[in-house]
């Protein structure tokens, strides 16, 4: 439900992150395209440091927006997410980030931003699977909806040089990726679904509701965001070729008989590591910890797109 009236015309809420450039004129745009499908003024909230979404999400919905489009990149979507989550005001999505990740699982055109506006006003509506990723040190639950991690996938988040991502976009990611190939592994206890499956050394544990990440690349070949499963994928390579066995092992999709990946599913997953480790979620790091429990709520956002 809104708080609009039905005589009202109905109001786009536009969250928008102002430090991510665009080439375009965001509110030439979007008067456009309220202008053409009869809806009125857009709500115009912009993201601060301080508050990356989740404030002027919750506005929005007290200001009766009828569907709260987040302009800006994975961290503007997925803050605006973990508020619209559960309820039945949708999301849309004008993606000006680097990496897009969820426009891209989406299947969207992420340079055809006349296609996103018209989409997230005039378009379908599809439910898809969110996940609650909750920490017990430092106490804190969000919610992602691509992927979240730990160990060397979060170290490359914290790693990635910012000017270099301005310049050459996703390829800053395999800069800090390859810089930080050496490295120890974790002890780690994942339990999935309440059975423990793992208990180990590690380099990275990652946890996934969507298939792709940076440039393309499929990490979960099984995931679908509406499937109501979480993906894993546990990455150990051993030795000085390791990594090569790892590469092996997702274009096999986990499917030979090396350790090296192994790939999981189920509804719920606890990582407990032996001491703390870099931390992500959709491809914002979020400090170092080693406890985090997830789970999967099937259905629970909707997008119009």
């Amino acid at each position: 439900m809104t708080a609009n009236s039905s005589t009202s015309p109905k109001r786009p809420a536009i969250i928008i992150n102002p430090a991510k450039p665009v080439d375009i004129d965001v509110r030439a745009l979007a008067a456009k395209h309220c202008s053409e499908n009869g809806w009125g003024d857009p709500i115009w909230l912009e993201t601060t440091k301080e508050d990356p979404g989740v404030g002027q999400a919750k506005e929005a919905l007290k200001q009766g927006a009828d569907v709260v489009i987040a302009a800006g990149g994975d961290g503007t979507v997925r803050c605006v997410a973990e508020v619209l989550a559960g309820g039945d005001v949708p999301m849309g999505l004008l993606p000006f980030g680097t990496g897009n990740l969820l426009a891209r699982n989406l299947g969207m055109d992420v340079t055809d931003f006349d296609g996103a506006m018209a989409g997230a006003l005039a378009g379908t509506e599809r439910k898809i699977d969110v996940v609650r990723a909750a920490r017990n040190d430092p106490d804190k639950e969000q919610v992602f909806l691509v992927m979240a991690g730990v160990g060397y996938d979060a170290t490359i988040m914290a790693d990635t040089n910012e000017d270099l991502k301005d310049k050459v976009g996703w390829l800053a990611y395999v800069d800090a990726g390859i810089r930080n190939l050496p490295g120890k592994p974790v002890k780690a206890t994942i339990v999935l679904d309440g059975k423990t499956v793992v208990h180990r050394g590690v380099r990275s544990v990652m946890v996934g509701n969507c298939g792709k990440v940076q440039g393309g690349l499929e990490i979960f070949p099984d995931a679908k965001m509406d499937d109501g499963l979480l993906d894993v994928a546990v990455l150990a390579p051993r030795g000085k070729l390791g990594w090569f066995s790892v590469v092996a092992g997702m274009i096999g999709k986990g499917r030979g008989k090396d350790t090296s990946v192994e790939y999981y599913q189920g509804k719920s997953v606890e990582i407990t590591l032996e001491h703390n480790d870099d931390y992500q979620i959709d491809g914002d790091h979020e400090g170092e910890g080693k406890h985090v429990l997830m789970t999967i709520e099937p259905g629970a956002l909707t997008i119009r797109m």
